[in-house]
């Protein structure tokens, strides 16, 4: 006989794409529900074209006894993606062909109570209405998309130029966004890119509701909550509700044995002395901007963990389907005798490392980020100011939030020369950023402010809490 607790555990579904952005915060939220919530999870997993980074994710994490790991079928998409093909439209014909055998899935599961998905699994609105299932959004970026996002829709209708022909983009109840700071597939309404985008978020108003990875603490730095919350325009399409459940990061992130000598290291330093420079899981510099990088950090003689990955003149993104998979000697493309000559104050790790344990660790004064969702909240978690250095994606809409609204970062000037379509950052503008974070008032005063950020956090999961309250009332409707 089935006990009280067990009939009581609801049991959902939580759907994620590959690539680590959006997995690793669907999965340490499922983590969340089951070990805070009591609640029974499938984890569903698209394997096709996955990065190598996802499958060592889930085959090394201790999961808890009620998340379930189901694998959805790989499916052939040899004749729809391509390697030129942009990582957006790429991933939504992944995810598009990988959720046809989703209908059976969910009937093998029971029926779970809920789903959530993110934004690129959108399909499993128009499945799960027909079995009955409600769907929530988990939306792995800041408020400040979402509300771009949800507007979207209206834009399109109203605006007949292209929106960078614009001097900014106004998003109803909150301030408006500069064109210069608009994700990529919004440049070129033309594009497949775009019309992939706008299908994806024109389905939004679907949601039962819409998770955000952030907390009240952090929105009350800016106007995108309430603006979502109050402004008539989302309460007339109308918007599903929206919960704060954040700040969902990998907590227990384990140091494996090949990167102990990096935590060794970092106990011979002082506290605030070192500067991490890591641009995420798939984000990757022009030959020549690496360069003047590494320039730059040998120019401040700061202390500094260089996580270096080969060079790419031709994507920002360029390991984003093969994230943890490059296994080149960083000699081979750093400025010549580098290594050598900063071996005294610098560390160089090829690839990737272990970013929170990192973090964490007290001897890290900054953090040089692309300014991904997921490596901000680990730095503000973690009370570290950033140097924000975004690269594609919503990137430089979270470079414009940290700098002008949370006040957590500062954000080098480029010069007037452009590679790859942007703007190069010169190995002097460099020097003067990282001595700035490190060791000026500036950066005492980010700081400052990070752990301010970093005790609200803190308090926010926990009993009690505003995000775990937030859960707690939608666990309960579960039920």
């Amino acid at each position: 006989m089935a006990t009280a607790q067990e009939v009581t555990k609801p049991h959902i579904a939580v759907l994620s794409t590959p690539g680590i952005g959006n997995l690793v915060p669907l999965l340490e939220f499922a983590k969340h529900l089951v070990i805070h919530h009591n609640v029974h999870v499938s984890f569903l997993v698209i394997n096709t074209e996955a990065p190598t980074m996802q499958h060592r994710l889930l085959n090394s994490a201790t999961l808890p006894t009620h998340l379930q790991v189901v694998n959805l079928p790989p499916v052939d998409v040899t004749s729809f993606v391509n390697d030129n093909m942009d990582v957006l439209t790429r991933v939504s014909y992944i995810c598009q062909e990988s959720l046809k055998p989703l209908r059976a899935t969910l009937i093998e599961l029971n029926l779970p109570k809920a789903l959530i998905i993110d934004i690129f699994t959108t399909d499993a609105f128009l499945i799960c209405k027909e079995l009955g299932i409600p769907v929530y959004s988990f939306f792995t970026s800041p408020t400040k998309f979402l509300a771009l996002s949800l507007c979207l829709p209206k834009l399109d209708k109203e605006i007949e130029c292209e929106y960078v022909d614009l001097p900014e983009v106004q998003v109803p109840g909150c301030k408006p966004v500069r064109t210069d700071d608009l994700v990529e597939h919004l440049l070129n309404r033309k594009d497949e890119e775009y019309r992939c985008f706008l299908r994806h978020v024109s389905r939004l108003t679907m949601a039962a509701g819409v998770f955000v990875n952030t907390w009240d603490d952090l929105e009350l730095k800016s106007s995108w909550f309430n603006g979502i919350k109050n402004d008539p325009f989302y309460k007339t399409l109308p918007a599903p509700p929206v919960y704060p459940v954040g700040p969902l990061i990998k907590r227990d992130e384990a140091v494996t044995e090949p990167d102990e000598y990096i935590i060794s290291w970092l106990n011979n330093q002082s506290p605030n002395s070192v500067l991490l420079v890591s641009l995420g899981s798939g984000g990757t510099l022009t030959t020549e901007q690496l360069t003047e990088l590494a320039w730059g950090l040998e120019m401040s003689k700061q202390k500094f963990i260089l996580v270096v990955r080969k060079p790419n003149d031709f994507s920002a993104c360029g390991t984003f389907f093969d994230a943890g998979s490059d296994g080149e000697d960083p000699e081979s493309y750093l400025p010549e005798g580098f290594v050598k000559r900063t071996a005294e104050v610098g560390l160089v790790v090829p690839s990737w490392a272990p970013q929170v344990p990192i973090l964490r660790h007290e001897a890290v004064g900054g953090f040089l980020s692309h300014c991904g969702w997921n490596s901000i909240l680990e730095s503000i978690v973690n009370g570290v100011p950033m140097i924000a250095w975004p690269l594609y994606a919503e990137q430089k809409m979270n470079a414009t939030l940290l700098t002008e609204e949370i006040a957590v970062a500062v954000k080098p000037i480029e010069v007037s020369r452009e590679v790859r379509g942007k703007k190069l950052v010169k190995r002097e503008e460099i020097e003067r950023v990282v001595k700035l974070l490190i060791g000026g008032e500036e950066g005492k005063a980010m700081r400052g402010k990070a752990n301010e950020l970093k005790e609200s956090a803190s308090k926010a999961l926990k009993f009690g809490g505003s995000s775990y309250d937030l859960i707690s009332s939608v666990v309960e409707s579960w039920k």
